[in-house]
Parts: structure tokens; C-alpha cells; sequence
């Protein structure tokens, strides 16, 4: 075998690696040494992305799009996965099932009134400036910022095979646009409210844990074992990782057996959001490592400390890669549409978020907020971003409501994608999925404000 630079294969993840890690101190030395930016609140990993981003542009660095893109994909599910399998401090089965419920109706209306924003704003350029708009265009706005890339890509190359010029670029320009609203709007958003007095940053978190509960917790870790702990918590990461592939490939086979049709639009889904089934695996193992530990097991396998530690290495690897994957270059026409269903949903879906989350999360509503709002900007790992600069340790349950939300979000989802089909069809058909979206828009809202809420 060559070990030499030539052989790219070998190298080629160590150089990539290399350029995160870099930044990532980088971004850190920067952070705690210039004044402004450690007032700021940005995060040190999106700190680091954009200057990753930045050398890619200029030629500083040649990165591999497939490699960052891959590991901002993986990163998501591992960093769930670890904080899935973190023992619960207390259970509130019927509670978590009530709000993560509600949390799928939150996710699933911020799709509908960022659609209805958006075919308004396609459908009002197509009748006056712009004629040849392609009105079904305002769709992607819930598909690039509410479910990211992924789906942005699937749909925008679709309505580009149905006449949509530039489709496919039009919609991973929304999404990267989105993940910038994500995390730089997020941040001016957590400025003021600290400026306001309403939320702690990291650092001022930090500092009031620095006590002996905190020091209990770091040194829970037991390092006298013949296994390094830290190998334990990886290996079982990656044991549940390993399956989650598994299961899922397992039901993309079994739904291709049985329709193909079906297998095109619920395999990428299944595949998209991998980092649920990844969850309710690491969940299930979690449940059994407790029932062992019931009935006579020595001492639990999991070490929050780590898991937490791992968790938060994913997420930041996650935040640098995927910053850094964005192609400056998808934006190239379209520049009014661009702009206006980029404003008003980054306007529409804060002021939405704002509104729902009082009622479904009253008991820690900034965190509910921030993430919810990170990710139906972004991505469900700028949620988390920005969740991380108020919960740190990720205690409250924002960062479960998300995952949580999300598999409920898959199912209150489904009419989405009927009406992204149904908008194509005609002129009369696009303003009747207007319609529908803004009818259903009113349904999740009733079902967030009255179903399930506690009575006092």
C-alpha cells in the first residue's frame, strides 16, 4: 500500500479533519481574545465555519464537498444518538409524548405559513414584474429553510424538470440562506435578549455551575477501568449508529418491494431524518441498559459527563462542516425572488415561533424558542447551535423536543408533500394550494393552543 500524498483516498479525511480543527481553534483563540466577538455570543463553530468558508472562496483551502457534506449528515445523528442515550434525571413519559406532539404541530405549521408567504410572494410576482416566475417556486421556502438541503435539492430539481429554470439551484441557495439566517440572525436575536436581561450566554452559565455538583459531575468518570470509558460511550454511539443503518436500509428495501412510487418520496424522508430512528434506537438501549442495571448490573454503562462531551464535538465538527459545504456560487439569477422569500421568512417564521412557542413550551420558552427557531431556519444541528449558547448541557428538554418533533413532524407533514405536487399542476391549482396550506395552517395552530394542554 502507498502511504505516500499520493494516495489521495488515505490522506484525503486527514486533510479535511485538518481544516476543521484548525478553525475550530482558531475560531476559539479568536472568540475568547477580541472583545467584540466574545460579546457577540457567536459560536465558536460557526465562527469557524464562515472563516472555513471564507478560505474555500478565496482559494486558502480545497475542500471536498462530498466529505463535509457527509459529515455534517453523520454528525447529525451522532450527536443525537449520544444525547439519546444520556440517563434521564427524571421520567415524564405521557408529559414528553404531549409536547413533542404539539412540537411536531409547531414544526409542521412554520412549514405551512412559510409556504403561504412564499406562494404569495411567487404568485404576486408572476401577476406584475415578473411573468415567467415559476409560481410554484414559494415552496421551496419551507423546503430550504424548514427541512434543509435535502429536500430543497429534491424538490427544486423536480420543479426544474416541470419548467422551473434554475430550480435546483434556487432551492440549496434558499437552504444555505437559510443556515446563514439561522446563525446570524440567531445570534443578533441572542444578543438582545441578553442585552435585555431576559437569558444567560454560555460563559455566564458556566461560571455559576463552577461548584462541587459540577466537579461531581466531571469527575464521575471512572478511569481506573481496563477500557477507557470515553471508548465505551464511542463503541455504543456507533453500535446504534451501525444499526440505525441497518433498520433503515431495511425499510427502504421492504417500501421498494412494495411501491416504487411510494419509495421515492418516503426513502429520501427515511433517510433524510435517519437521526430519529437513530434516536429511538439509542433510546431503546438506554431502556434496556437500565433494566439490566435493575436487576443486579454492577453499575451503569452510560457517563452523561461523556455522552454530553461527545454530543457537543459532534455538533460543533457538524456546524463547522456543513458552513463550510455552502456553494456561494447557487445563487446566480433569481435575485428578487431570492431575496424576498428569504426576508420575509426569516420575519414570518420568528414572529409565528414566537407566538405558538409561549404555549407550548412555557417553562423554559427562550430555549423552546431559539432552537425551534434555529432549526426551521436551518437545520435541526443550527437549533441545537444556538440552543447551546443558553443550555450548554442541554438540560431542558428543547433539544429532545426537536428530534421528538420532528418523527411527529413526519406524519403531520405528509399533506406537505401532496400540496408541493398539487401546486404544480396549474395556475388555478397553485392558488388552491394557497388555500389549503393557509386551511391547514389554522388546524395545527388548534391543535397547538388546545389539544393536550394541561388544565389549570
Amino acid at each position: 500500500m502507498d502511504f505516500s500524498a499520493a494516495n489521495h483516498a488515505l490522506w484525503n479525511a486527514i486533510i479535511q479533519l485538518g481544516y476543521i480543527a484548525i478553525v475550530i481553534l482558531l475560531a476559539n483563540f479568536m472568540r475568547r481574545n477580541i472583545a467584540f466577538i466574545r460579546k457577540s455570543m457567536i459560536p465558536v463553530a460557526v465562527l469557524g465555519g464562515f472563516v472555513l468558508l471564507l478560505a474555500k472562496e478565496i482559494g486558502i483551502a480545497t475542500i471536498n464537498q462530498d466529505f463535509m457534506e457527509g459529515l455534517t449528515y453523520h454528525g447529525i445523528a451522532l450527536g443525537f444518538i449520544a444525547m439519546s442515550l444520556r440517563t434521564p434525571a427524571e421520567r415524564r413519559d405521557g408529559d414528553e409524548r404531549k409536547v413533542g406532539f404539539r412540537s411536531g404541530a409547531v414544526i409542521v405549521s412554520s412549514y405551512m405559513i412559510q409556504g403561504v408567504t412564499g406562494l404569495i410572494i411567487t404568485i404576486g410576482l408572476a401577476l406584475t414584474v415578473m411573468p415567467d416566475m415559476f409560481r410554484a417556486a414559494g415552496l421551496l421556502l419551507p423546503m430550504g429553510f424548514g427541512q434543509g438541503p435535502g429536500q430543497a435539492n429534491n424538490v427544486g430539481s423536480s420543479y426544474q424538470a416541470l419548467g422551473f429554470e434554475g430550480g435546483h439551484s434556487f432551492g440549496l441557495a434558499i437552504a444555505a440562506a437559510g443556515y446563514i439566517v439561522a446563525c446570524v440572525v440567531g445570534v443578533i436575536i441572542l444578543n438582545v435578549l441578553k442585552g435585555q436581561g431576559l437569558i444567560k450566554d454560555k460563559e455566564e452559565r458556566e461560571k455559576i455551575k463552577l461548584g462541587a455538583d459540577h466537579i461531581e459531575e466531571q469527575s464521575s468518570s471512572d478511569v481506573s477501568e481496563s477500557v477507557d470509558k470515553l471508548s465505551v460511550q464511542l463503541a455504543m454511539i456507533v453500535v446504534v449508529y451501525v444499526f440505525t443503518y441497518a433498520v433503515t436500509k431495511g425499510l427502504t428495501s421492504g417500501i421498494a418491494a412494495v411501491s416504487e412510487g411510494l419509495a421515492g418520496t418516503v426513502n429520501t424522508l427515511l433517510w433524510g431524518f435517519n437521526f430519529i430512528i437513530g434516536s429511538a434506537l439509542a433510546i431503546l438501549l438506554r431502556v434496556l441498559l437500565e433494566k439490566m442495571r435493575d436487576k443486579g448490573a454492577r453499575r451503569p454503562y452510560q457517563d452523561n459527563y461523556l455522552l454530553n462531551r461527545l454530543s457537543g464535538a459532534f455538533f460543533d465538527i457538524m456546524i463547522v462542516a456543513g458552513i463550510a459545504s455552502i456553494n456561494v456560487e447557487d445563487i446566480r439569477g433569481l435575485v428578487l425572488p431570492f431575496i424576498l422569500l428569504v426576508a420575509a421568512g426569516t420575519v414570518v417564521t420568528w414572529f409565528h415561533l414566537k407566538w405558538v412557542c409561549k404555549a407550548v413550551y412555557p417553562d423554559y420558552y427562550y430555549e423552546g424558542l431559539i432552537s425551534m427557531y434555529g432549526m426551521m431556519t436551518g437545520t435541526i444541528s443550527s437549533g441545537v447551535l444556538l440552543l447551546r449558547e443558553i443550555d450548554p448541557e442541554l438540560e431542558t428538554p428543547a433539544a429532545g423536543n426537536l428530534v421528538v418533533g420532528s418523527s411527529f413532524g413526519i406524519l403531520l407533514g405528509a399533506p406537505v408533500l401532496v400540496l408541493v405536487g398539487l401546486a404544480t399542476r396549474s395556475n388555478a391549482m397553485c392558488f388552491a394550494t394557497l388555500g389549503l396550506a393557509a386551511l391547514y395552517l389554522v388546524i395545527l395552530d388548534i391543535i397547538i393552543f388546545k389539544v393536550g394542554r394541561k388544565k389549570p
